[in-house]
């Protein structure tokens, strides 16, 4: 060890976490890896071997302790983006066709024509009304 750098050796541990980290995609190997980059930092301007191992621990639980619950916090709230039909739940669309609780009428969605059906039973819709689709079932807009 006397012929290379103590620092040196914090960097190889970096490099040798950040391959399980790449391999697992558990960021606390990235986390740990940080900490030994400090640590090598604080070999590099002399620090002496407790102070290193000291600057290796506190980082390296600082950011498992603080960022890890942050980046929990963030990756659960990311809003979910609705796609396929789930997109047109809520959209408004022109009646093109009488739409009743019985089916057959059609509507203009999106750009396209679509069989509706009314999802109150009593209640019917004449073309050029507009109305708000509630539900996709198979090809068939659910709408009120």
């Amino acid at each position: 060890m006397n012929d290379i750098g103590v620092w040196v050796w914090w960097l190889v541990g970096a490099a040798a976490l950040g391959i399980p980290l790449v391999v697992t995609a558990m960021p606390e190997f990235g986390m740990l890896a940080v900490g030994a980059v400090a640590a090598s930092a604080t070999a590099g301007i002399g620090g002496d071997l407790v102070v290193q191992v000291l600057v290796f621990l506190v980082v390296s639980v600082a950011l498992i302790g603080v960022v890890r619950p942050i980046a929990a916090r963030h990756r659960s709230t990311l809003p979910q983006l609705a796609t396929g039909v789930d997109a047109l739940k809520g959209k408004q669309a022109v009646v093109l066709e009488r739409v009743d609780g019985s089916g057959g009428g059609r509507i203009k969605l999106a750009g396209e024509i679509w069989s509706a059906r009314s999802l109150d039973t009593e209640r019917a819709y004449e073309p050029g009304q507009e109305v708000d689709v509630v539900e996709i079932e198979g090809a068939t807009a659910i709408v009120i």
